[in-house]
């Protein structure tokens, strides 16, 4: 490898790793922001996604206009509807779990996503699984575990499904992943904007809640609701943008930092204070991330044959 072409790779992955805790970082902001709009305001969960989707595409817009007409161009309107549908039924597994286990456990067991995500790229993308990318994983996942320790609680059949919920999202990542070898970051991520919002608009209907519920809106509730869209607009295109310069597999272990990140928002924002078991978890995170990104960024992406 020649020093320009191993300077390269070096710029991608650490773009990559940026770009990805960027993210989670955006999530982590929609996460403490709708949690505020469902406590404080009263929102309805229904209308807040509904809303959340919109206003995102609304700022999505100006992307498409610095991108132009050709960024929504698409030979693969089929994937763009199945990667939508898959991470659509993933939110509504994971809410049936919320409902059903504890927070802490839920968090814990979607952490398994990377290891779907391993084997989904490996099938269908063809990429590599070096051990130091299976170890770095793994050793995050096992971080994630000490945070939550779910051994101390009784699982029970709906403990299955964050699972399922984690499998449905690393489909829809591995999506994401194949899409940007055809398409732009900023397609990518307004189709998934475009045809989520009549799905929550379907389930906006079917739950019977009308108009008056939020008939008379205080700016309050407008402006976290904006917020809302603003982040999760920020958040689809870093993830977008993420995937279309490194491997998925390389991304997963910067992906496990949302957990300590969404505590740490959490802690500012609500004063919550993290378990004891938080920090030591937190850690082995944070060092598989750093050691996966030294390790793999003189390391060009490779495509098995």
């Amino acid at each position: 490898m020649t020093q320009l072409a191993s300077a390269l790779t070096l710029k991608s992955t650490v773009r990559g790793a940026a770009l990805m805790v960027a993210a989670c970082s955006a999530y982590a902001a929609v996460n403490v922001a709708t949690q505020w709009a469902g406590t404080r305001t009263g929102i309805p969960s229904v209308i807040i996604a509904f809303w959340q989707y919109v206003i995102a595409l609304v700022f999505t817009l100006p992307l498409l206009v610095r991108e132009g007409a050709g960024a929504l161009g698409t030979g693969h309107f089929g994937l763009h509807v199945i990667r939508v549908a898959l991470a659509a039924a993933g939110v509504q597994v994971w809410i049936l779990a919320l409902t059903h286990v504890p927070i802490w456990q839920v968090v814990a067991l979607s952490m398994t996503s990377p290891f779907f995500v391993i084997m989904c790229a490996r099938l269908f993308l063809r990429e590599e699984v070096t051990p130091t990318r299976l170890t770095t994983t793994f050793i995050g996942f096992i971080g994630a575990l000490i945070i939550v320790a779910p051994w101390s609680d009784s699982f029970t059949v709906y403990s299955l499904l964050p699972i399922l919920a984690a499998a449905l999202w690393a489909g829809y990542s591995v999506m994401t992943k194949y899409l940007t070898r055809f398409e732009k970051p900023a397609g990518i991520s307004t189709y998934m904007l475009v045809l989520l919002t009549p799905i929550n608009a379907t389930l906006w209907l079917v739950s019977g809640i009308g108009l008056p519920a939020i008939s008379a809106p205080t700016i309050e509730v407008w402006s976290i609701v904006t917020v809302i869209g603003a982040f999760t607009a920020l958040a689809q295109y870093f993830q977008t943008a993420a995937y279309a310069v490194a491997d998925a597999v390389y991304l997963q272990p910067f992906d496990d930092l949302r957990l300590p990140i969404n505590v740490i928002f959490a802690w500012i924002v609500y004063a919550t204070t993290p378990s004891v078991n938080f920090w030591p978890g937190a850690g082995l995170i944070i060092c598989a991330s750093v050691y996966l990104m030294r390790q793999d960024s003189g390391t060009s992406p490779r495509i098995i044959d």
